[in-house]
């Protein structure tokens, strides 16, 4: 069912997006608190979010050092030949945790966490193929790490 998502974004359903992305797991009665609604009023707004596909999901945030995972990387994409296939490769490499189309040189942009050198090594080595330039750099410290878009950056509808 289709919702008009202007009024779902009103001020608001901004600051019940905001507070759900602070925290997912607050319930639907401190979210009515703070936002001025009745839990099930909060409950009804979500769940049309939700069905409008504004809230795609709820996760765990998991921390990559402690899984023993502590190299994060980006590898810049040159041509691939055909990229088709280099997409298909990288779906299936657990170490690549996103992957993005680029406009400008470069054709694809792969972040990539492992347990070592020689493991991004060895990833480097099974995309090579696919890839007349791979660029590997590997990130020293996040300032900013894994954010959502800022709600506050969205004009609330009417």
């Amino acid at each position: 069912m289709a919702f008009d998502s202007e009024k779902l974004l009103d001020r608001t359903g901004l600051e019940l997006l905001r507070l759900l992305q602070e925290d997912a797991r607050m319930s639907f009665a401190e979210l009515g608190r703070r936002v001025g609604l009745t839990p099930p009023a909060v409950a009804e707004r979500v769940r049309r979010m939700e069905e409008a596909g504004i809230i795609t999901g709820y996760h765990a945030r998991l921390n990559a050092d402690k899984l023993g995972l502590p190299i994060r990387a980006f590898i810049r994409v040159g041509d691939c030949e055909p990229c088709e296939r280099l997409i298909r490769l990288v779906k299936t490499q657990p170490e690549v945790i996103e992957c993005h189309m680029l406009t400008g040189s470069d054709s694809y942009l792969l972040q990539v966490v492992v347990a070592s050198v020689a493991q991004l090594e060895a990833l480097i080595s099974r995309l090579r193929p696919f890839a007349r330039s791979l660029t590997t750099s590997i990130v020293l410290e996040s300032p900013v790490d894994k954010r959502g878009p800022d709600v506050r950056l969205c004009p609330p509808k009417a």
